[in-house]
């Protein structure tokens, strides 16, 4: 079959990739195309757009980049329109992937969301409009069965992709020596991939670096920007810098600070206690306070329903706040009552399979 996939961002290209790599195994004659990223690439198939293009965070930001943003849904729509595929498989991204979905529904082509948008954060009554538009729905989070069934939607809830990531991870032994980290302790530093959460958190997260003189700190970059990038914020700041690597590094990490999103869930996964962080501009806050319905922002929070993991968000992340949470982390009570949190997490979240198990989904509607 012919599968077109529309991912919008990092985690979504992760995502997509695992996709293919299961509809492959379950349908030799699968053929795609896609805006994806590079390890979408990796599965093979055409790529049209890259991502990297089109990630745009924030209200303000998506304003300011509206045209570039309405010259990518012109190309995408062209592009499925001359391809005609089986299925247009729709990754996350919503503000995006809601008008690609219309667009494919009016010329008669399936819509399977894969990853549900986050509807259930601000105005809920987005679902309408999704029942409308999309064919089936594949979700990855545990509570959004019970709320699109609220809804009067049914879901398919197919556990977590990162399960699966994290399954097939194999340790690096000789990371420490090839990144020349020493046997001290390390904190790792995780600013999120898009250029406006760097630039905001990663300054701040290195400003915590006094207070911690005994650990190491390590940041893992975003492939996208090159070392230089980065070298303007470290300075002569005694930390380290690695790409490609974060599952490494939060295997061998004592705690680490982490920007707000999926990023936040891997971290627990691998049962590293962590601080939440998350700055956004002035306008998109202000308009997200008055609209998000949801108390916590954190992956980890969400699936649980309470505080897990510490949240500091606009002028609470600053320096003492981030020291303070770490301090606690490190040892002592409360990174031992984290760690219990993160065993009741794990059986929560379930076992790996996501990706095949959607895959499955999607050839047994299809056919």
């Amino acid at each position: 079959m012919k599968y077109y996939l529309v991912a919008g961002e990092a985690s979504g290209d992760l995502h997509g990739a695992n996709l293919m790599k299961a509809l492959k195994d379950q349908d030799p004659a699968a053929s795609f195309r896609y805006f994806g990223g590079d390890k979408m690439k990796a599965e093979g198939g055409t790529l049209v757009k890259n991502y990297e293009e089109m990630a745009f965070m924030g209200f303000t930001e998506v304003l300011l980049n509206l045209r570039t943003i309405m010259k990518n849904l012109k190309t995408c729509k062209e592009d499925i329109r001359g391809h005609a595929p089986d299925v247009l498989i729709l990754i996350d991204y919503f503000g995006f992937n809601a008008k690609i979905a219309a667009f494919a529904k009016t010329e008669g082509i399936k819509v399977f969301y894969y990853i549900s948008p986050k509807v259930w954060a601000w105005n809920q009554k987005r679902v309408l409009n999704i029942k409308k538009i999309v064919d089936k729905m594949f979700c990855i989070l545990p509570f959004e069965v019970d709320f699109y069934r609220e809804w009067g939607m049914e879901v398919d809830y197919v556990g977590n992709p990162l399960l699966d990531e994290k399954a097939a991870f194999v340790p690096n032994a000789n990371f420490r020596q090839q990144n020349d980290l020493g046997d001290a302790e390390l904190i790792a530093l995780l600013p999120g991939s898009r250029k406006q959460e760097i630039e905001r958190l990663l300054p701040v997260m290195l400003s915590i670096m006094d207070s911690f003189p005994d650990y190491q700190f390590i940041i893992a970059g975003a492939p996208s920007f090159p070392v230089m990038y980065y070298q303007q914020f470290i300075g002569a700041k005694n930390v380290k810098l690695v790409f490609g690597q974060t599952y490494d590094l939060l295997e061998v990490s004592t705690a680490a600070v982490v920007a707000s999103g999926t990023a936040t869930l891997e971290t627990a996964l691998f049962k590293v206690p962590q601080v939440v962080v998350y700055k956004g501009g002035a306008i998109s806050i202000a308009i997200a306070r008055a609209l998000v319905k949801i108390k916590f922002i954190s992956l980890v929070n969400l699936i649980m329903n309470r505080e897990i993991v510490t949240e500091l968000i606009q002028n609470e992340c600053n320096t003492i706040n981030i020291t303070d949470g770490l301090i606690g982390l490190v040892a002592g009570p409360k990174r031992i009552k984290m760690m219990e949190n993160y065993m009741d997490l794990a059986i929560l979240m379930g076992e790996p399979g996501a990706s095949a198990r959607t895959a499955a989904l999607i050839l047994k509607y299809l056919n």
